[in-house]
């Protein structure tokens, strides 16, 4: 499990930095998304416009590098949850819009049905990254103490005699 834990936790990663860093990229963009969502009062749609990118690359890097994953995954998901109720709260109120989650977004009137339950899909399966990290947060290469895998000598396959007990 300790090797699916890693692959959980470099994709998480992967998403979240990538989703970050693209809405960090255009700033404007990133407001016009925020705004398609008729969600947030005008005065907080710039303010979540900056930091939500923000957020998202630095939760990133604390799991990527393996600092505190159980509580990061715990938020990670809380994020995912967020959005899948935001995607499917736009859904349901009919308009059509791309969410921005990785870059760009705004009113598209192209959008149909298919587009948001993908959209929705593809945050369950990070989602489920994330709640995997938060039950098994122990993975190699680790930063973190209660992150990081313990390594015994039995684990490379040699026998702990009295000798190389000293060692460890």
């Amino acid at each position: 499990m300790p090797w699916l834990s890693l692959l959980a936790r470099v994709g998480l990663a992967a998403v979240l930095v990538s989703s970050g860093a693209l809405k960090a990229i255009d700033p404007d963009q990133s407001e016009i998304a925020v705004r398609a969502y008729h969600i947030l009062p005008e005065s907080l749609i710039y303010p979540t416009s900056l930091v939500l990118p923000m957020f998202e690359i630095a939760l990133g890097l604390l799991v990527l590098i393996g600092l505190a994953v159980r509580p990061t995954a715990i938020v990670s998901a809380i994020l995912f949850v967020v959005l899948i109720g935001v995607i499917a709260s736009v859904w349901a109120r009919g308009y059509k819009i791309d969410c921005g989650c990785f870059g760009g977004g705004g009113e598209d009137a192209s959008v149909t049905w298919r587009h948001y339950l993908t959209e929705i899909l593809r945050d369950v399966g990070f989602l489920a990254l994330a709640l995997w990290l938060s039950i098994f947060p122990r993975t190699r290469w680790a930063l973190g103490l209660g992150s990081r895998l313990r390594v015994s000598v039995q684990d490379h396959g040699h026998e702990m005699t009295d000798e190389n007990k000293e060692l460890v």
